[in-house]
């Protein structure tokens, strides 16, 4: 399956991981269905040794789902609850997928 995980940004300041596709009807995007989204929250340590590490050298990573008591894999995200939509650093996108794919087997 090809995966497309992308870091979503919400007006409600949430970032979530997700395999995401855009709902389109008459050419229009209307939403977008986010496949197992996660709430990700990244913290840095107190003590940053180098200055010019890469930025997720020092970061610790956490994902949880992002609608904890939910069975539904797929959950549909309306356009105007979106503030844009990234490429997550491959390394996160790496993290994500081994989590979801733990879950699943």
């Amino acid at each position: 399956s090809d995966m497309s995980v992308k870091l979503v940004l919400l007006k409600s300041g949430e970032q979530l991981i997700s395999d995401a596709k855009e709902l389109v009807q008459d050419e229009v995007v209307h939403g977008y269905l986010l496949n197992k989204p996660h709430k990700v929250a990244a913290q840095k340590p107190l003590f940053l040794t180098e200055e010019n590490e890469a930025p997720d050298d020092n970061v610790e990573i956490v994902f949880s789902p992002w609608i904890l008591l939910s069975s539904d894999d797929d959950i549909v995200v309306p356009k105007d609850w979106v503030v844009t939509i990234v490429e997550p650093l491959s390394s996160v996108s790496e993290m994500y997928q081994e989590k979801v794919n733990e879950q699943s087997s």
